[in-house]
C-alpha cells in the first residue's frame, strides 16, 4: 500500500506527476493499493481550488486511487493525540524564539552545528524551566513545539529504515542529531509536515512510501517518531527528481509549468506522462 500526498498550495507540475506515477505504478504492478492524501494542514497557504485541480488533473492523466481521499485539515485530533503522547514521554518542549532571535543566539555563540538547511537550532528554549515555559504560554506568546533530539535518541536507541530507491538501496542508519530539535507543531497549527505525515501513513496503513529524493533526509525524523509513537515502519523508495535544462529541480516556487497550463496548450496526457517519467 502506497500513496501520493500533494499539498494544495498550487497546481500540479511535472515533478508531482513523477511522484504520483512512481507510487501508482508500484501499486498497480503488485496488485496493491494506491491512496491519495491532500496535505492541507497549513490553511493559510492551501486553497480549495488547487485541491480540486489536483483531483481533476490526476483523473485526466488516468491515475486512479483507492478509497476516499484523506484531507489533513479534517484530522487535527489525530495529530493532537500524537503530540499528547510525545509530551507524556518528555520529548517535547515549547520554543518561543523568533527567527531573528535564533540568528542572534547563533552569532553570540560563535556559530552552530550545520544541518541540511543551515545552522541547527541552538536549544535556547530547551533550557527554560517548566515554570517559565508555562508562564510564557499562559501569557499568550507564540511558540513552536520542538522535539528534543537527544532525549528522543535516548528513548529509541539506534534506528534504521530500509531504502529501496535512490543510489544506495539497503538499510540506512538514522541520524536525528544531524537535524537538531525539529519543530513538530505550532501554537496555531497542530502539526508540522513531519508529525502529520508520520501519523497519516500509520493510520492509512501505508507500507511503502514513494517520494522524491529531496525528502530522503526527512526520514531521519520520521523513523524516530514512529518508534516513539509505537507506529509501524514502512519501506521507503526515494526516486530521482526531474530537473530543468540547467539542472534545477522542478518546483512550484521556481515557476515549473503546470499540468493545467500544458493541458490548455494541447499537450496530451500520454505526452505528459512520458515527460514525467524521463530520467
Amino acid at each position: 500500500m502506497t500513496r501520493f500526498a500533494p499539498s494544495p498550495t498550487g497546481y500540479l507540475h511535472l515533478g508531482h506527476v513523477r511522484s504520483a506515477l512512481e507510487g501508482w505504478r508500484a501499486a498497480r504492478r503488485h496488485g496493491g493499493v494506491f491512496l491519495l492524501r491532500i496535505e492541507d494542514i497549513d490553511r493559510s497557504r492551501c486553497r480549495e481550488e488547487y485541491a480540486a485541480a489536483i483531483l481533476e488533473d490526476l483523473a485526466w492523466l488516468g491515475l486512479d486511487w483507492n478509497g476516499p481521499v484523506r484531507r489533513q485539515s479534517e484530522h487535527f485530533d489525530d495529530y493532537r493525540h500524537a503530540l499528547d503522547r510525545l509530551s507524556a514521554i518528555g520529548v517535547l518542549y515549547p520554543c518561543f524564539c523568533t527567527r531573528r532571535e535564533i540568528q542572534a543566539e547563533i552569532a553570540r555563540s560563535g556559530g552552530a552545528p550545520q544541518g541540511e538547511g543551515g545552522p541547527l537550532y541552538p536549544g535556547t528554549c530547551r533550557r527554560l524551566s517548566a515554570g517559565e515555559a508555562t508562564a510564557r504560554q499562559s501569557a499568550g506568546l507564540d511558540y513552536a513545539l520542538r522535539m528534543d533530539a537527544a532525549r528522543a535518541l535516548t528513548l529509541t536507541g539506534p534506528l534504521h529504515w530500509i531504502e529501496e530507491g535512490g543510489k544506495a538501496p539497503g538499510p540506512r542508519q538514522v541520524d536525528l542529531a544531524a537535524l537538531g530539535d525539529v519543530v513538530l507543531a505550532r501554537k496555531d497549527i497542530p502539526a508540522s509536515y513531519h508529525l502529520a505525515v508520520t501519523v497519516d501513513d500509520a493510520i492509512q496503513g501505508v507500507t511503502f512510501v514513494t517520494r522524491g529524493e529531496d525528502l530522503a533526509s526527512k526520514t531521519h525524523i520520521h523513523r524516530p517518531l514512529q518508534a516513539l509513537l509505537g507506529l509501524p515502519t514502512p519501506r521507503y523508495g526515494h526516486h530521482p527528481l526531474l530537473t530543468d535544462a540547467i539542472g534545477r529541480r522542478l518546483s512550484k516556487r521556481d515557476g515549473a509549468l503546470t499540468i493545467q497550463a500544458m493541458r490548455q496548450q494541447g499537450v496530451s496526457a500520454a505526452e505528459i506522462i512520458a515527460l514525467g517519467t524521463r530520467s
